[in-house]
């Protein structure tokens, strides 16, 4: 009797944990699909089909040996260390991946440091949008949420600048006003930014999003699209892109507090903005929003030029 309900515990045990694999597989999938860290090839999603099968075939063995009455001990012992086997390899999975996440993270943000370093406008200037586009998302509706893949909107708020990287640095450090040749170049950085991209077929995803971050709602964007033409997180970047480049100190501008950068979102929202994402970013807490400056400044070890949080003025103001 004792070794027939230790035999039960084990294969409900098992099961337990083999249900659970399923499920924290099937998110890793899910959260994977279509993103740009995730290879997506033929062969790596037939792997993936496998995989899952063979877990729950796992499962369906458990639920027929419970109901089945099979009490050999040894059956208990087999299938229970199998579940902890597979519990183990998945978490060593996930685990390798999110690894791999990190470092591509990492290589990421020293490629935008190469950028900056050439612009002195832009130091900081990615990161930030990248934090207060992230931040912009936590605040979405469900509904709006479901049509960004935020792993994907990570990546190309950090990459949307990019493109810079083929503009001549006398035109990027130019200290006054750009000329309409000058301007010209200048609104050539998304294209330079898809080309630069084109290897990386990950990336695929998220051009676009790259591409129209400059457009705006009335159409009178680098491409003229407009409202619903224009893809919702290439939105989402330019609200997060506008602020960063208010409350920033430029070259060719002095930088402005919080409440003045939001009075200008609410007076551009619905022609150059999308109305309702800057109605969620300004009902986000100021301090939320002032933190993302705090935050960069931890992760670059320095002081942005941004005077949001302190509204003093800067030299030149």
């Amino acid at each position: 009797m004792n070794k027939y309900l230790a035999s039960q515990t084990m294969i409900v045990l098992g099961f337990v944990m083999m249900v659970m694999n399923v499920v924290r597989y099937v998110r890793f999938l899910v959260h994977q699909n279509h993103s740009v860290t995730e290879p997506g090839s033929r062969k790596d999603s037939v792997w993936n089909i496998v995989v899952l099968l063979l877990i729950s075939f796992f499962c369906v063995v458990y639920a027929i040996i419970f109901t089945f009455g099979f009490n050999v001990a040894w059956i208990g012992i087999i299938l229970f260390s199998g579940s902890i086997f597979v519990t183990v390899v998945l978490e060593w999975i996930f685990r390798l991946v999110a690894s791999v996440k990190r470092r591509g993270l990492e290589i990421s943000e020293a490629l935008i440091g190469v950028l900056e370093a050439r612009d002195p406008n832009l130091d900081g200037h990615s990161l930030h949008v990248q934090e207060l586009a992230l931040l912009l998302y936590r605040y979405l509706p469900p509904q709006k949420k479901r049509q960004v893949n935020l792993e994907n909107l990570k990546y190309a708020a950090l990459f949307h600048d990019i493109g810079k990287l083929g503009i001549p640095e006398a035109i990027l450090n130019k200290p006054g006003k750009l000329s309409d040749d000058e301007w010209k170049i200048m609104r050539s950085h998304p294209l330079i930014a898809v080309k630069i991209l084109e290897p990386l077929k990950s990336f695929d995803y998220i051009k676009d999003w790259i591409l129209y971050h400059h457009e705006r709602v009335d159409g009178g964007g680098y491409f003229h699209l407009s409202a619903e033409e224009i893809p919702f997180p290439a939105k989402i970047i330019s609200v997060a892109d506008t602020y960063s480049a208010i409350v920033m100190v430029r070259s060719y501008k002095p930088s402005r507090t919080y409440e003045e950068a939001v009075a200008i979102l609410k007076s551009i929202a619905g022609t150059q903005l999308d109305s309702e994402l800057v109605d969620v970013f300004c009902c986000i807490p100021r301090e939320e929003v002032i933190g993302c400056i705090d935050k960069v400044n931890r992760i670059m070890g320095n002081e942005l030029q941004a005077k949001e949080s302190i509204g003093s003025p800067q030299p030149g103001d």
